[in-house]
């Protein structure tokens, strides 16, 4: 059974930037659930999601938050899945203090921690982790490096044209 990846945001108010996780999952044809839930205003039924997650079938948690950004490091006291942080942009330090809240993290509970509203990325890594054990999810992802690589050739050769 394929592992299915949880994409949990703080507010629904994350959803414009979170959504991109949920379709670079989708392009790489991994399961995925969305879910709002939050450190602070659902602690019970947030730790309760992280607890059940592993047997759930989900073998990655995304969790994106702003501001006091206590939602990844919730669910990684809470499961033993890896837990990738979204750190989203606003508030008065326009997405700093989500970053050093999500990076932050005290030793034996780690959450790895992409760009302030890095969600692409967090997909990616999230793919990556999965790819361990999965050697079609792995070539998928060594595909779509081999495509930006091309990419990148065409726009150089476009750019050296025209000079």
């Amino acid at each position: 059974m394929q592992k299915k990846v949880a994409v949990i945001m703080g507010s629904d108010s994350d959803w414009p930037v979170v959504k991109g996780a949920c379709a670079q999952l989708k392009e790489f044809g991994i399961p995925c659930e969305a879910h709002i839930l939050s450190a602070h205003r659902t602690p019970a039924a947030a730790a309760e999601f992280a607890k059940a997650a592993r047997e759930k079938g989900f073998g990655v948690i995304i969790c994106a938050a702003g501001m006091a950004a206590h939602l990844a490091g919730a669910f990684a006291a809470n499961t033993v899945l890896p837990v990738i942080g979204i750190p989203m942009k606003g508030g008065a330090m326009d997405g700093l203090d989500a970053l050093l809240a999500t990076v932050q993290m005290p030793s034996g509970i780690p959450v790895a921690t992409v760009a302030i509203n890095g969600a692409k990325n967090a997909a990616v890594l999230a793919a990556q982790i999965l790819a361990v054990s999965d050697e079609a999810l792995a070539e998928k992802l060594a595909g779509a490096r081999a495509e930006m690589e091309e990419q990148v050739m065409r726009k150089d050769a476009a750019l050296q044209a025209e000079e």
